[in-house]
């Protein structure tokens, strides 16, 4: 018999805030976390806006010296980390810590460190590169970082399946404790690309909008005048546990994920199949895999990412899947507040719809004026909304065609 897992911490650092709670309230409170770029001068770019994280401190968490080694992705992986655990109140003492799990992911890692670094090896030579430089910059450090500070000793695994990753990692995590490998695992990811060469290469395949005069209307999900995503960074982490580890701790359980479901659409490098069939399979296969028929979902956190293909193809792969209930179910995007997190994007939004069902109140959309054509459901426009939500969905669509769902239930003792 399968074991059961239930979410009991949540960590998220946000372009809306340094933690679980700031995030939560600005989303509820209908704030966006889109501005101006800041982080280098992009006056020269046809796009300067982004959704920056603002306020965090490495410190907090690093010493001075030991924050330098990082790059600023893995820094992001074990404050929200650290969060989480600190939220969950999981001691990993020397009797369980064989059995805590680490599964923490990025879908493009250090690419600011490295190209640090490789100013410093073409101006002063490579005697002059970092020796931190390589484990500072590569994917897996966030959970070989969070492992080490934490002594968790369990399966240690990094994702990297683009904007799929951290979904993937919570998706992979989930397996570990249902199938015994693991009581516990500390699950999501992180990304921080705010950065020339990044924004230069997605503003070249013309993926991000150019709302560059009003950043905070720029992200507008289903609405007919988005012209592309706005690039975010942050975290999130959840904590999963075993049923009866969790219940015999006294441990504050959020909800239960009921089940998880993974596909590939095998179609193209960055597009989504025209008729939704990679997202439509995504989503059945999650419901399956949870034993929930379709009428039992009241809430999906949209993959909603404001470009113009990939809302209208959710949309329809969504009908395909729910049918009449499609209409009579609530949909909303909160990329539209925080920007599309890339790698981190499923570890903020699964760790937003644990919070959906443990609180009963759904977040909006934000900026949808103006539904495009054939976008047509309940999307919770512009304002917060307070109902009951049981069951919730989370979908997260990557680049190369991989796709995961995560659905999540409410706990009741």
């Amino acid at each position: 018999m399968p074991r059961r897992v239930v979410v009991t911490g949540v960590g998220l650092i946000s372009p809306l805030g340094v933690g679980t709670e700031p995030t939560w309230e600005a989303l509820i409170a209908g704030r966006s976390g889109v501005g101006a770029i800041t982080k280098f001068d992009a006056s020269t770019f046809p796009v300067r806006i982004a959704a920056e994280v603002k306020g965090f401190d490495p410190q907090v968490w690093l010493d001075a010296k030991e924050a330098r080694k990082f790059d600023l992705f893995v820094q992001y992986a074990l404050a929200a980390s650290l969060m989480a655990v600190e939220n969950s109140g999981l001691k990993i003492t020397p009797d369980v810590a064989d059995r805590v799990a680490v599964v923490l992911g990025s879908g493009i890692g250090g690419l600011p460190l490295i190209e640090e670094n490789h100013r410093t090896l073409q101006e002063k030579g490579p005697r002059r590169v970092s020796p931190f430089f390589i484990p500072g910059a590569i994917i897996n450090m966030c959970a070989g970082l969070v492992s080490i500070r934490l002594g968790a000793k369990g399966p240690n695994m990094a994702t990297c399946t683009a904007c799929s990753t951290s979904a993937h990692a919570i998706t992979d995590a989930y397996l570990y404790i249902r199938h015994g490998y693991a009581d516990a695992a500390i699950a999501g990811g992180a990304e921080a690309v705010i950065d020339p060469l990044a924004v230069a290469g997605f503003a070249s395949m013309r993926a991000l909008s150019t709302r560059n005069e009003e950043p905070e209307k720029a992200s507008r999900p289903w609405d007919r005048d988005r012209d592309g995503f706005v690039m975010g960074e942050g975290a999130g982490v959840l904590v999963l546990e075993e049923l009866e580890f969790a219940l015999r701790r006294g441990a504050p359980i959020l909800c239960e994920v009921l089940g998880i479901g993974m596909t590939g659409d095998a179609y193209h490098i960055t597009a989504p199949c025209e008729d939704g069939d990679g997202a439509a399979r995504v989503m059945a296969a999650a419901l399956k895999d949870a034993g929930i028929a379709p009428e039992q979902v009241d809430y999906i956190n949209a993959h909603g990412t404001s470009t113009p293909h990939g809302d209208r193809i959710e949309t329809v792969a969504i009908k395909r899947v729910f049918g009449d209930h499609a209409y009579k179910l609530a949909v909303s995007s909160t990329k539209s507040a925080t920007g599309h997190l890339l790698g981190a994007a499923g570890g903020l939004e699964t760790g937003i719809t644990a919070l959906v069902v443990a609180r009963d109140v759904i977040p909006p959309t934000l900026n949808l004026d103006n539904p495009d054509e054939g976008c047509d459901l309940d999307y919770v426009p512009h304002q917060a909304r307070k109902q009951t939500v049981r069951v919730a969905l989370s979908n997260s669509f990557g680049f190369g065609g991989t796709n995961a769902c995560i659905v999540l239930g409410k706990w009741e003792a």
